[in-house]
């Protein structure tokens, strides 16, 4: 559905998105995660036309996006972070608005109109002005919009964006409704939604795709390693100075400090357990131990791990 190729744009002074490459395949969910800076919003708006590359090439099922961008926008549904309602209109005078500047008309408006509506539980307000619904039906008109046209790809930006814990549930079982007849390719943040609902991850970091895989795998792979936390009273670059002396330790990284306590995240090699080896260290120096243990890991500890400098002052 969509293959991307040594993708790359560059601004004055910086490479936004640094020769990426990725497919993502026919009914997939893949989430696309990464901190700010990250390039996941120029890579989007270079997917939906909105914005040219500076080099490398992608296409979105089978359409050249530069050379053929038409048809490829035809074939994608862009719901952005920040959708552009319009509040003094009801919801279906605007997706009905929406439609026509598609060029949709007559019969195919109108049963794509009354489709996205019922797929996006808007039923009981296609009567109602945008200006008075909630942040969770703005959000769900918005996904109507990209759905009216029935796209064979889905690209939502940060599609839970504001909502509370119920309305992000709610829009969490359409996407995975919608996942069933679409392609979709979302950028977001919440990290638990993503693990939840994606079938496939990638992580952008600085440009670079650092990881694609299953969230399960990504994991996995974490779990293997040592993943340790300890909370020590010492000074807190000599303690993870001392710590990455220890064999095996690949990672000393600084989470938080309260008072006089330090909580360090360590980090080992696969199959190592190295907690033995802490609290020896922590006798020999004298330094007081507060906590230590083990713990799984999660897609957020994969998202730190592949994003995140160590900080170890």
């Amino acid at each position: 559905m969509i293959k991307v190729s040594n993708l790359t744009k560059r601004f004055v002074g910086r490479t936004a998105v640094d020769a990426i490459s990725f497919n993502v395949e026919p009914g997939e969910i893949v989430g696309f995660l990464g901190p700010n800076g990250a390039g996941k919003t120029t890579t989007i708006r270079i997917l939906t036309g909105y914005m040219p590359a500076t080099s490398g090439s992608a296409t979105v099922a089978g359409h050249d996006i530069f050379k053929d961008s038409l048809k490829a926008q035809q074939r994608i549904g862009y719901m952005p972070e920040n959708v552009p309602l319009y509040d003094d209109m009801r919801v279906k005078e605007y997706l009905r608005f929406r439609a026509l500047l598609k060029g949709m008309r007559g019969r195919e408006a109108k049963n794509g109109i009354a489709e996205a509506i019922d797929l996006c539980g808007l039923t009981d307000m296609r009567g109602k002005m945008i200006g008075t619904l909630s942040k969770g039906y703005r959000q769900r008109v918005g996904l109507a919009d990209a759905l009216i046209h029935n796209p064979e790809l889905l690209i939502l930006d940060e599609p839970t964006n504001g909502l509370d814990p119920n309305q992000i549930r709610r829009v969490r079982k359409l996407i995975k409704q919608l996942g069933l007849s679409h392609t979709i390719l979302i950028s977001t943040h919440i990290l638990s939604e993503v693990e939840m609902t994606c079938d496939r991850v990638i992580i952008l970091d600085r440009g670079k795709i650092r990881a694609a895989d299953t969230p399960k795998n990504l994991i996995r792979r974490l779990r293997t390693a040592g993943h340790i936390s300890v909370e020590i009273n010492a000074a807190a670059g000599a303690v993870a100075d001392a710590i990455k002396k220890i064999p095996r330790v690949k990672k000393v990284i600084k989470e938080s400090t309260e008072k006089e306590w330090t909580k360090f995240t360590v980090r080992a090699e696969s199959g190592t357990d190295v907690r033995e080896d802490i609290v020896n260290l922590a006798n020999t120096k004298n330094w007081a131990l507060r906590e230590i243990h083990s713990h799984g890991a999660s897609l957020e500890d994969v998202f730190v791990e592949l994003t995140q400098s160590p900080q170890t002052d």
